[in-house]
């Protein structure tokens, strides 16, 4: 249960993170897949990551403390950002730095539009996840948007490729920023990769 939530900092150097003494927990995805939104509905804080209509607007590594005892990472999304290539490499080096070599991440959940059909960018990063062993989970965004039909069809599809590239499919949750579907499901189970972490589980 997540009952606080504070901005730590942010910043465009993996180097200039905060200390690895406690689990951290990152959130990322493709430009616009309403990741603010979501971590805004889990923690309960409407204002706490910032939202946009503009895609692409997270563009640092965003630490939050929560319950004064693990951190939530924001990352910037990869995707159609209008911004330079110069920059969007900029962005690519940063965040693969920081996923490969932060160590005590202990989750990494990259969230996906259940309303589109399976998209090269989202199994190119998660191909690149596995490769890297960045431990992955998936959430799919956005499913009070179409019926529940549509959204169960795009998800299977998914899965069905995501076990074409790791032989078995990976955990995932349906949520929906909106409605709150999904919530309690990501936080008990974030819930389990924190206490892991803290009994030494996950190295």
């Amino acid at each position: 249960m997540i009952q606080k939530a504070q901005f730590v900092i942010s910043n465009s150097n993996p180097g200039n993170c905060p200390k690895p003494d406690r689990a951290e927990i990152a959130f990322i995805g493709r430009s616009n897949v309403g990741k603010s939104s979501l971590i805004n509905r889990i923690t309960g804080k409407s204002d706490l990551a910032k939202t946009s209509q503009k895609p692409g607007k997270t563009q640092l590594i965003n630490h939050f403390i929560i319950n004064d005892r693990w951190y939530l990472v924001d990352l910037p999304g990869y995707g159609f950002a209008k911004v330079n290539v110069k920059v969007k490499q900029g962005w690519e080096s940063m965040i693969s730095t920081y996923l490969t070599k932060r160590e005590n991440l202990c989750g990494v959940f990259v969230l996906i539009d259940s309303r589109l059909e399976p998209q090269k960018i989202d199994l190119e990063f998660l191909l690149w996840c596995g490769t890297e062993g960045v431990p992955a989970a998936l959430v799919f965004t956005k499913a009070d948007k179409q019926s529940k039909t549509k959204t169960d069809q795009n998800i299977r599809k998914f899965l069905k490729k995501t076990e074409e590239i790791f032989e078995e499919i990976p955990d995932y949750f349906v949520t929906s920023a909106e409605s709150g579907l999904g919530k309690d499901e990501l936080t008990a189970f974030i819930e389990e990769l924190v206490q892991e972490y803290e009994r030494g589980e996950i190295i």
